[in-house]
C-alpha cells in the first residue's frame, strides 16, 4: 500500500506589490530586480498571517478532491514563518478548517520544506494506517525580511500552496535523495531569539530580521543541486526522457539556468512561475505544481513522473520523484 496526490491547491495574496512599487520606497528598479532575479512582482498580505494563507489553500485542496475537512487523518505544514512558536501553524489549520480528527504538526527546513514534508507525508501513508493528509506549504515571507534591505527584501513573496495524499495500492513514491548541513546554517538566518532567564549565562544576540548571504546561497546550490538531481534520478533508474517536469524551488531565475546548464537537462523542462511570485520559500513548490495541474501542463492519473527539488537555509536541500498516479 502507498499513496497518491489526488488534488492540489493554492492560495495567494490579492494584494501584488511590482519592482516599481518597490522601486518608491527603496533604492531600486524593475530592471535592477528583474535583470537579477528574474522577479517582476510578489503577492505581499495585508492582514493574513501564514496559518491564514494555509487554510486558504487546504480548503482549495479539499474543494477539489471534493471531500469534507474531518475525513482529514494528518496535516504537516512546512514553514519557516509560523504564526507562532507554538502552537503550530498546522494545529492552527485544523481549527481553522475543521480537520477535528487529524494530527498535526510543523516542519521547518526553509526552502526545502515542501520536499521534507511531502517525504514525511508519504512514508507515513506507507504505513497503511492514514486514508488522507494534507501537506502544505505556507510563507508570509514580508513579515520576516527587512524592508529598508533591498538585498534580501526584492526576493520573497506570500503565499501557501499544498497536494492532498490518499491512499491507493499503487504508490506515487519513485525516489528521494535529502540532506542538511547544520556547519553552513549562517549563510540563512532569521528570528534569533535572545536567551533571557535571570539563571542564564552570556545573553545572546537577538536578530528578528532575515539575513542571508546570497552568494554563499547561490554557491551552495549551484554546486549540491546538479548533484543531488543526478543522484535521485540514478536512484530512481530515470533518465530525461521520463521526466514530466522539474518543479525546482524558485528562488532566482538565474540560478535555475545555471542548474539546469549543470546538469545537462533542457530548460524547458524546469517549470518557474518566479516572475509573477517572487521566492515564497517553502511554499513555491507547491504554488507552482498547483498552477501546473491546473493549467494542464502536467495532469494527476497519467503516471507522469515530476521532480520536486528545494534547497535553502540549515542549509538544507532535497530531491523527490513521484509518479502522478
Amino acid at each position: 500500500m502507498g499513496s497518491k496526490i489526488s488534488a492540489t491547491g493554492h492560495y495567494l495574496p490579492e494584494q501584488v506589490i511590482t519592482n516599481d512599487d518597490l522601486a518608491k520606497i527603496m533604492d531600486t528598479s524593475d530592471e535592477w530586480i528583474s535583470k537579477r532575479t528574474g522577479i517582476r512582482q510578489r503577492h505581499i498580505s495585508k492582514d493574513e498571517n501564514t496559518s491564514d494563507l494555509a487554510s486558504k489553500a487546504a480548503l482549495n485542496i479539499l474543494q477539489n478532491r471534493n471531500i469534507t475537512a474531518d475525513q482529514i487523518d494528518f496535516i504537516i505544514v512546512a514553514t519557516m514563518t509560523a504564526d507562532a512558536a507554538s502552537p503550530s501553524t498546522a494545529c492552527l489549520v485544523q481549527e481553522k478548517i475543521g480537520a477535528s480528527k487529524a494530527f498535526c504538526f510543523d516542519i521547518n527546513a526553509a526552502c526545502s520544506g515542501f520536499v521534507y514534508s511531502l517525504s514525511t507525508g508519504i512514508h507515513l501513508m506507507q504505513s497503511n494506517l492514514y486514508q488522507y493528509g494534507l501537506i502544505i506549504g505556507a510563507e508570509t515571507m514580508s513579515k520576516a525580511v527587512n524592508w529598508e534591505d533591498r538585498s534580501t527584501a526584492v526576493l520573497f513573496g506570500d503565499g501557501a500552496g499544498g497536494v492532498l495524499l490518499e491512499r491507493t495500492e499503487d504508490d506515487c513514491f519513485v525516489a528521494e535523495d535529502i540532506h542538511s548541513d547544520g556547519g553552513r546554517h549562517g549563510a540563512l538566518v532569521s528570528d534569533t531569539r535572545k536567551l533571557t532567564s535571570p539563571f542564564g549565562g552570556t545573553v545572546e544576540e537577538e536578530q528578528s530580521y532575515l539575513t542571508m548571504d546570497g552568494r554563499a546561497i547561490f554557491d551552495f546550490a549551484i554546486r549540491s543541486v546538479p548533484d543531488m538531481i543526478r543522484d535521485v534520478m540514478l536512484k530512481g533508474n530515470l533518465v530525461e526522457g521520463d521526466l514530466k517536469k522539474i518543479i525546482a524551488h524558485q528562488a532566482n531565475i538565474r540560478l535555475l539556468e545555471a542548474i539546469s546548464k549543470k546538469v545537462k537537462l533542457p530548460f524547458s523542462l524546469f517549470a518557474s512561475n518566479i516572475a509573477d511570485t517572487g521566492n515564497t520559500s517553502a511554499a513555491s513548490i507547491p504554488i507552482l505544481f498547483d498552477q501546473l495541474v491546473q493549467s494542464k501542463e502536467i495532469q494527476l492519473g497519467t503516471k507522469d513522473k515530476v521532480l520536486m527539488t528545494g534547497f535553502g537555509g540549515g542549509l538544507t536541500w532535497g530531491a523527490i520523484v513521484i509518479s502522478l498516479n
